[in-house]
C-alpha cells in the first residue's frame, strides 16, 4: 500500500512494478475498494505492472473535500498515472470504476480498455445498489462465496448512512450520462457483462458497443453484476488474450 496526495485528497493505492512496459490500472465499483479488484490484479502480475486504486471516499482513501463528479474522479486517476510515470496503460473498471474508465479513455491515451458491467447512464431506481445485489446473490447456489466477498469488502452503500459529501457524490455521478464521451473512444475496448446484471442491464453493453468504434461484448450467461469474479478464471484467460 502507498499514499499520494492528489487534488487535495490522500489516495491509497497498490502498485506492483514487474518492469513491464504495460501497466494495468484497476478501478473498483461504488462502495468497494482495492480488495474487490485484487483477484484480477494478482493474476496479471506475471506479465504486467498492476495499479489498483482506492477511489476517493472508499477503502483507505480520503473523501474529497466536496462532492466530486465523474470528471473529477477521472482527473484524479489521471494525476496518479502521471505521478507514477505510467506510459502504456490498460484501464480495467467495474461499474462506477468503469464509468470513470470510459471518460478517461475518451480524453487520454489508453492502450486498451475493459469495462465490467459499467452503465453509461442512470440505472438506479432505488438505493442502496450493492445491498440489493448482495441480497440477490447470497441465496443463489454456487454464489455464496461471492456474497461473502461482497459482504466483507463492500463498504456501507446505504444512502442514509453515507456522509453528506459521499451522498452528494452518489447523486451527482449516478445521474451523469457519459454517452458523448463513449463515442470518442478509439482504444480497443472489451465489454464484459453478466446476463443477469440488474445494476447495468445487458442491453446497455450492446448500446456501448455501438458507440465505441473498436469494441466487443462478452456475455457470461447466468452471471450477475459481479460476472468478473463469478467467472474469474475465464475472465483472466480472456483478458490475457485481449491484452496481447
Amino acid at each position: 500500500m502507498a499514499y499520494q496526495k492528489i487534488m487535495n485528497t490522500k489516495i491509497n493505492y497498490e502498485y506492483v512494478d514487474v518492469h513491464s512496459e504495460v501497466t494495468v490500472v484497476l478501478l473498483h465499483g461504488w462502495g468497494q475498494n482495492i480488495e474487490m479488484m485484487k483477484p484480477i490484479g494478482d493474476r496479471l502480475t506475471d506479465k504486467y505492472n498492476v495499479l489498483i486504486v482506492d477511489l476517493p471516499g472508499f477503502g483507505l482513501s480520503e473523501e474529497p473535500d466536496h462532492a466530486w463528479d465523474l470528471m473529477e474522479y477521472t482527473l484524479c486517476v489521471r494525476e496518479l498515472i502521471v505521478f507514477l510515470k505510467l506510459k502504456k496503460v490498460i484501464l480495467v473498471g467495474h461499474s462506477f470504476g468503469g464509468r470513470i474508465s470510459l471518460i478517461y479513455a475518451s480524453l487520454y491515451p489508453v492502450y486498451k480498455l475493459v469495462c465490467f458491467g459499467s452503465p453509461y447512464c442512470s440505472e438506479l431506481k432505488k438505493l442502496p445498489l450493492s445491498s440489493r445485489i448482495y441480497k440477490k446473490i447470497k441465496n443463489v447456489t454456487g454464489l455464496k462465496w461471492l456474497a461473502e466477498i461482497i459482504k466483507k469488502y463492500v463498504g456501507s452503500t446505504d444512502y442514509k448512512n453515507a456522509s453528506p459529501i459521499m451522498r452528494n457524490v452518489l447523486v451527482k455521478t449516478v445521474n451523469q450520462n457519459i454517452s458523448e464521451y463513449a463515442k470518442k473512444i478509439t482504444a480497443p475496448t472489451l465489454l464484459i457483462w453478466g446476463s443477469l446484471d440488474t445494476a447495468a442491464p445487458l442491453y446497455r453493453a450492446y448500446e456501448l458497443r455501438d458507440m465505441i468504434k473498436d469494441s466487443a461484448v462478452i456475455v457470461y450467461d447466468g452471471a450477475t453484476h459481479y460476472a468478473y469474479l463469478e467467472r474469474l478464471n475465464q475472465v483472466i484467460k480472456v483478458l490475457k488474450v485481449f491484452f496481447e
